[in-house]
This record gives C-alpha cells, sequence and structure tokens, in this order.
C-alpha cells in the first residue's frame, strides 16, 4: 500500500523465514476483543529460554510467545502478515546477549489459536499487550516488520507507561497514504485475486515484487512458498485490516519516538507525508535489500536496531 500509483504491488507484508505456518484451532465463537488486556497470567521464573509460554487475548485466544536472553528494556519482535516468531530468528540470536527478548505469534499464526472472528491490526496490538501483561516488568522496545509495524503502534497504545520506542522493519512507508484512490482500487484486484488461488496470487506477489531484481532468488522462493502456506480464513480478512487501516487516531495518541529501517526498492519514504502525522518520525535506508531486509542482511538490520534502542535507552529520538 505504498504509494500504489508509484507501485502497484507494494504492500507491507511481513515474513521471510524456512518453517512453514502452523496454528492450532478451537472453533468455538469468542467476544469481541476489549482495549484492556488481562492481568499477568505467568511468572517468568524457572522457565526455559525459548521454552513456549501462553498468554490469553483480551477475546481470550491463546497466544503463544517465547522468551530469551535477560537485560533492560525487553525487546518485543512482532512478525507480521502470514508469518511467525521464527522470522526473527537472526535477531533474538543477537539481542538475547545483552537484552531480554520476546518473540510472540499474532493469532492465527505459528503456534498461536486461530479461534478469533475478527482479525483487526487493533485485535493484533491486544495479543502483543497480552503478552506484556503477562511479563509486567520492565520498559519495552516494540519491533515490528511489515504489518507488524501498525501492530507495534495499537500495542503501545496499549501499554503507553512502558513502550520507550518503536522500531519498524521496512513497515511505516504507509502511513497517510494508504486510503487513496489507487490504494484502495489495488486492494479490492489484490483481494480478489487472492480469494480465487491464494496460493498462486501469493507466490507471484512475493517473487515479483518484494525482492531486488538481484535478490537471492532461493530465499525468494523459500520465503513465497511459506507465505503461501498460510490459513487463508486468517490471511485474507488480515490484510484487508491492514488495508483498510487508518494510523491518524493511534498516531495522534502516541507520544514514542518512531524509526523504521526500511529498504529503498520502493524509492524513498515521503517525509513530509508521514510527519504529518508522526512529527518525529525517523528514517534509516539499508540500500539495495528487498522487504524483508532483516532476514538479508541480519549484522546491517541489527547493527541499525541497536542503535536505535540505545538512543530510546537515552530518552532520545
Amino acid at each position: 500500500m505504498s504509494a500504489c500509483h508509484r507501485h502497484p504491488l507494494r504492500i507491507p507484508l511481513a515474513c521471510a523465514a524456512l518453517l512453514s505456518i502452523g496454528a492450532c484451532s478451537r472453533h468455538a465463537e469468542a467476544p469481541a476483543p476489549s482495549a484492556t488486556p488481562p492481568p499477568a497470567t505467568q511468572s517468568t521464573d524457572r522457565i526455559a529460554e525459548g521454552a513456549p509460554r501462553i498468554a490469553l487475548a483480551p477475546d481470550g485466544v491463546h497466544i503463544d510467545y517465547r522468551v530469551y536472553g535477560q537485560g533492560d528494556p525487553l525487546i518485543v519482535l512482532i512478525h507480521g502478515w502470514s508469518c511467525d516468531a521464527n522470522y526473527w530468528r537472526a535477531q533474538i540470536d543477537d539481542l538475547k546477549t545483552s537484552h531480554t527478548v520476546v518473540a510472540v505469534n499474532l493469532a492465527g499464526h505459528g503456534a498461536s489459536e486461530r479461534n478469533r472472528r475478527n482479525w483487526t491490526i487493533a485485535a493484533f496490538g491486544a495479543d502483543v499487550a497480552a503478552v506484556l501483561a503477562a511479563l509486567p516488568q520492565g520498559k519495552v522496545v516494540l519491533v515490528g516488520h511489515s504489518m507488524g509495524g501498525a501492530v507495534a503502534l495499537e500495542a503501545a497504545r496499549l501499554m503507553p507507561d512502558r513502550v520507550i520506542g518503536i522500531v519498524g522493519a521496512d513497515a511505516f512507508q504507509d502511513i497517510g497514504a494508504t486510503h487513496s484512490a489507487a490504494n484502495r482500487e489495488f486492494a479490492d484486484q489484490l483481494m480478489a485475486r487472492l480469494r480465487a488461488d491464494y496460493i498462486g496470487a501469493t507466490r507471484e506477489f512475493v517473487t515479483t515484487q518484494l525482492f531486488a531484481k538481484d535478490g537471492d532468488p532461493v530465499l525468494a522462493r523459500r520465503v513465497a512458498d511459506d507465505m503461501a502456506l498460510a490459513p487463508p480464513e486468517v490471511a485474507i480478512p488480515s490484510l484487508r485490516a491492514l488495508f483498510d487501516y487508518d494510523y491518524g487516531p493511534v498516531l495522534a495518541d502516541l507520544h514514542v519516538p518512531i524509526v523504521d529501517i526500511e529498504t529503498d526498492l520502493y524509492g524513498p519514504a515521503d517525509l513530509e507525508r508521514i510527519r504529518r502525522l508522526a512529527p518525529a518520525f525517523r528514517v534509516q535506508v539499508m540500500a539495495g535489500r528487498g522487504h524483508f531486509l532483516m532476514m538479508e542482511d541480519p549484522a546491517g538490520f541489527d547493527a541499525r536496531l541497536r542503535e536505535s534502542i540505545a538512543t530510546f535507552m537515552k530518552g532520545g529520538h
């Protein structure tokens, strides 16, 4: 959705991993999510590093998450559309040497349940807030890849006293542009293609639009195959929610620094437009990378991520 008039197949998809999507499903109906995360349900003591843990989202969905390392602030890694927490493996291994790292599987992704009726960005944000309610100690930096960036904004709105900064991974170029006529037309067309042939449309989109022409073709195919395994009953309404997402209200409520580490594949970000809604927004560009820059160049991405975390810890923007 980033400037579809310039890049007609650009949307903020988040995922780049080798593991397939797996999700447990209970088919019982659940109440609509509320804005208040549930109380803490787990102690962080005596649980092996990386062992699966469960938090309860406000609408009753079980949310799987893992915790690694120790140290402040907590770094919460949020995947995006049709992905899971494993896509952050390189960042987990790096960050856990000095920080507590929390890797979340949003509802309908990874080992989290998918017994949800309304697949909205706000509901995904409540998933993250539920996880952090189970980890009540420490300041937080939220890191979201692509769709995970919008989820991070919603999560931050639910915990304003804990979040000290938000980092996007190619996540925020669309701020202020998502409701253009060109984007609406493209969204409708893509939704129709996905409903008709989810696997084929997803594979085509990923391999032709989300990698640079000289990108790794093996990685591109792996990512495409992985994304295509997502359950369409989760993926399609979630993507629709992302297309329809309005950044304005959540950004009006937030007073935390926001940085986007992004590719130049789609051209430069329209900082003037973005800063109308997020005046302190900053960008760091990783030239020559595709949408999955955190996987294509983990060392380069991690260095920029650590720089942003250090700035947040000092109280800077």
